[in-house]
């Protein structure tokens, strides 16, 4: 048997509560796959806070190393695309939830879910990233292959201040768009305005309730992390052939919205499930990362902390306490 070592494993216990914190595992341990890795950093989303917490139905078999993060260096692999000691990035697919995850000095998971680490990346900078890059970066690439671009007209991205929104603004007002941040934390304006917004639209000052099919045009883009009525009026204020980029739905999964933004002014919803794109679009997602689509602000938004402040730390993001991105130091 191998050596052991550390792990935040989450349980349940006898009454089916979720139950979570640091333990051991031994390499033998690990879910099956091709490329074993050695950890150097994983991060914290909030799907990691709901899984951890049990705040969320997110883990789909325990006990489940959790983290659906993680980036390091690979110790050994049965795929020829990987050797020892290339450095590599795995997010996503059933990591942290249905597969032991980035919570671990070592991880092992199937080759097809691993990415070479670009030139123009380091590796904490990959989890500075992680998914909440990947996705914002994503929705964006989709919003472009649709036609966006900055002679369109603005980009409104809402849910602002959370991982997803704040890389999105960063990205795109480093592209050359003139970006909107609606954000129900006016506090927030001067760290917005940081991250590139050239506006900032509260939230407080839109009457949800009272919003018609269709409002003025005033965007050619969004980026939507929030679902329920903001995305029934952003789709309702789309200028002509506008794109939105649906992301997330921390205020709500349902939508009550017309056909007209679509039949009346062409307006395109694009899902953007980064969780199962395949490649090679991720690769092409990361590869833009690393390059024109990496924040120019990425290091002033990223805190690390280390492993055995894990699990102190999913709280705060439950209380949405959060903003800009935070780092777990694994093994590095």
């Amino acid at each position: 048997m191998s050596a052991p070592f550390k792990a935040f494993l989450i349980d349940q216990d006898e009454g089916k509560k979720v139950v979570s914190g640091m333990g051991t595992l031994d390499r033998d341990g690990l879910d099956a796959g091709e490329v074993l890795i050695k950890v150097h950093y994983s991060s914290i989303n909030y799907k990691d806070a709901l899984a951890a917490t049990g705040a969320g139905k997110i883990i789909r078999r325990f006990p489940c190393v959790g983290g659906i993060d993680l980036s390091g260096e690979v110790v050994d692999s049965i795929d020829a695309r990987f050797r020892p000691g290339d450095k590599v990035i795995a997010t996503s697919f059933d990591i942290g939830v249905a597969h032991h995850g980035g919570y671990a000095e070592y991880a092992r998971v199937p080759a097809g879910w691993v990415v070479p680490l670009p030139a123009g990346l380091d590796l904490l900078e990959a989890m500075a990233l992680g998914t909440a890059g990947f996705t914002a970066a994503l929705g964006i690439v989709r919003m472009e292959d649709n036609g966006l671009a900055p002679a369109n007209g603005p980009v409104v991205v809402t849910g602002a201040t959370g991982g997803v929104g704040g890389l999105a603004i960063d990205m795109l007002s480093q592209l050359g768009y003139h970006v909107v941040a609606l954000t129900g934390k006016e506090s927030e304006s001067d760290y917005l305005k940081m991250l590139g917004a050239a506006e900032i639209l509260l939230r407080n000052t839109i009457d949800f309730e009272k919003v018609r099919p269709l409002e003025a045009g005033r965007w050619a883009g969004a980026v939507d992390n929030v679902g329920g009525q903001i995305l029934h009026w952003i789709l309702a204020t789309m200028k002509q052939a506008g794109t939105v980029a649906s992301i997330g739905n921390a205020a709500s999964f349902n939508i009550n919205t017309t056909v007209f933004p679509f039949i009346l002014r062409g307006v395109s919803l694009l899902g953007v499930d980064s969780g199962y794109m395949g490649f090679p679009t991720r690769k092409k997602v990361w590869d833009r990362l690393a390059t024109d689509l990496k924040p120019r602000h990425l290091a002033a938004v990223t805190r690390t902390i280390a492993f055995d402040e894990l699990p102190a730390a999913f709280e705060a993001f439950i209380r949405g306490e959060v903003k800009g991105r935070t780092v777990v130091r694994i093994g590095a």
